[in-house]
C-alpha cells in the first residue's frame, strides 16, 4: 500500500447527493461503505468534512444575516451534525469510530486531543474530526490540513465531484485539460482552487501531499491507497 494512514477531505456538498439541503443517505451509505473497506485492508482513516450542505457561514455573512463569525460558529457546528451522521453510518455496518470536536460537546464527542486522535488510528478506529479548527475565518480545508500535519498523516484525500484539478473548472468551460500533478508554487501562480491559500502554505510549509479525486466514483479512494494514478497529485 502506498498510504498508511490518511486524511480524507469531504465537502459537506458531497452529501447532498440529487438533493438541494440536507444529506442524501444513498451517499452517506456509499461513502461509508468505502471507508470500511479501506479500514479492512489495514489503513488508518481520519476524516474531516465540511459543513456546505446545512449551512456555510459566509454565505450567511452576504445574505447579511449574521457577521463572519457568527456565522463560522455556525458552519463549525453543521459540520458536527455532518460528523453524527458518518459516524452513524460507519457504526451500522461495524466500523469502531471516535468523533473528535475542536468545540467542546462532551455529550456528543470527544475534546480534540493530538495525543489522544493518534491513539485511536493506531487502535484501528475511525477518527472524524468535527467543528472545523475550532476557530472563526479558518475553512474546513485549513482544518484537515492542520490534522492532518498534527497527525502525521502521510497524505490529503480531498474527495470532490470532479476526477482532479484542470487549468479551469471542467463543469464550465469543456476544453480545461487535467493535470496528472502539480506543485504547490504552480497553485498560487495559476490561482487554482484546490483549497484556499492558508491550507495550500500549511501543507506546502510541512510537506504534505494533496490528492484530489472524484470520490463518488465507487473504488476510487482504495485504488490510491494502492497506488493507482487517480487524480491530481499536488506535492513540493
Amino acid at each position: 500500500m502506498k498510504y498508511k494512514r490518511i486524511l480524507l477531505k469531504l465537502s459537506g456538498e458531497s452529501l447532498l447527493g440529487k438533493k438541494e439541503f440536507g444529506i442524501d443517505s444513498n451517499i452517506l451509505e456509499q461513502f461509508a461503505t468505502e471507508i470500511k473497506h479501506t479500514v479492512e485492508i489495514g489503513v488508518q482513516v481520519a476524516i474531516v468534512i465540511g459543513g456546505g450542505n446545512i449551512f456555510r457561514g459566509v454565505k450567511g455573512v452576504q445574505e447579511g444575516v449574521v457577521d463572519r463569525a457568527q456565522g463560522d460558529y455556525m458552519g463549525m457546528l453543521a459540520t458536527v451534525i455532518n460528523a453524527m451522521a458518518l459516524q452513524g453510518a460507519l457504526e451500522k455496518i461495524g466500523v469502531k469510530t471516535r468523533l473528535l470536536s475542536a468545540i467542546k460537546m462532551e455529550q456528543i464527542c470527544e475534546p480534540f486531543i493530538r495525543r489522544r486522535a493518534i491513539r485511536h488510528l493506531e487502535k484501528g478506529r475511525v477518527v472524524i474530526f468535527g467543528a472545523g479548527t475550532g476557530n472563526p475565518y479558518f475553512t474546513t480545508d485549513t482544518a484537515a490540513s492542520l490534522r492532518a500535519v498534527e497527525i502525521q498523516a502521510d497524505v490529503i484525500m480531498k474527495g470532490t465531484r470532479v476526477d482532479g484539478i484542470y487549468t479551469s473548472d471542467p463543469e464550465k468551460n469543456s476544453n480545461a485539460t487535467k493535470f496528472d500533478s502539480i506543485s504547490f508554487d504552480e497553485v498560487y501562480k495559476r490561482g487554482l482552487e484546490v483549497m484556499d491559500l492558508t491550507a495550500i502554505t500549511l501543507c506546502r510549509d510541512n510537506k504534505m501531499p494533496i490528492v484530489v479525486f472524484d470520490v463518488n466514483t465507487s473504488g476510487n479512494l482504495i485504488k490510491l491507497i494502492k497506488g493507482e494514478n487517480i487524480g491530481t497529485l499536488v506535492n513540493n
